[in-house]
């Protein structure tokens, strides 16, 4: 198993030290660097060998008028969402096919469905992961790999800790389910889709309470 990251080294390694208590048979390698640039995707591969699982998790968000978005933060909201996704399929889809096996598992949001006012990088990026899913899903299929998505809604991580407790309050009153979901309920959701059956692939699948 290979962990990254690009800043959050503490979280890399006790999220390490997790995955190792839960399967102390697994090899856990860590490594940092910026998933949106190619060479680091090769440079994983190099030093880690071949992949037959990819969960491409990796994202950032800007909150704000489109209008005053400055060039470089929609230039990495790009590069890391959805460049992300090229890097590191490049880099470990032909193993995938040429063991003929494979799972690939992106995260989108519900926002690259229906869209996000002050979102809208973030939003396009992530309509962008919900097409690349289905298009390469097309593609590798007659591989034996399948590629899905899943598309959270509101997750309690780090990326909404900037809600204030009254707009959480709001957008809880939204949701159907009524609550706003666990970063652990998240997982095994995300977790179950890497088991479905070969047949389920190119699918972008909400998990979002009912909300949208």
């Amino acid at each position: 198993m290979i962990l990254t990251c690009i800043k959050n080294e503490t979280g890399l390694r006790e999220t390490a030290r997790l995955a190792g208590l839960l399967c102390p048979e697994m090899r856990i390698c860590t490594a940092t660097g910026d998933i949106g640039d190619p060479a680091f995707a090769e440079d994983l591969r190099r030093r880690f060998g071949p992949a037959d699982t990819l969960v491409n998790n990796a994202a950032v968000s800007w909150t704000g008028l489109l209008t005053e978005m400055p060039p470089e933060k929609w230039e990495e909201t790009l590069r890391v969402n959805i460049t992300g996704l090229y890097a590191t399929c490049r880099a470990f889809v032909p193993d995938m096919v040429q063991n003929q096996a494979g799972c690939i598992l992106n995260l989108s949001s519900v926002w690259g469905r229906v869209g996000a006012s002050c979102e809208v990088a973030y939003s396009a990026s992530k309509g962008a992961v919900d097409a690349f899913t289905r298009a390469l899903a097309k593609e590798l299929a007659p591989s034996g790999i399948t590629v899905n998505a899943a598309a959270p809604g509101m997750v309690d991580t780090d990326m909404n800790r900037h809600l204030s407790p009254e707009e959480k309050e709001e957008i809880r009153g939204e949701i159907p389910a009524g609550y706003i979901a666990s970063p652990e309920e998240a997982a095994e959701a995300l977790f179950r889709l890497l088991w479905m059956p070969p047949y389920f692939t190119g699918e972008v699948v909400r998990l979002d309470g009912g909300w949208q």
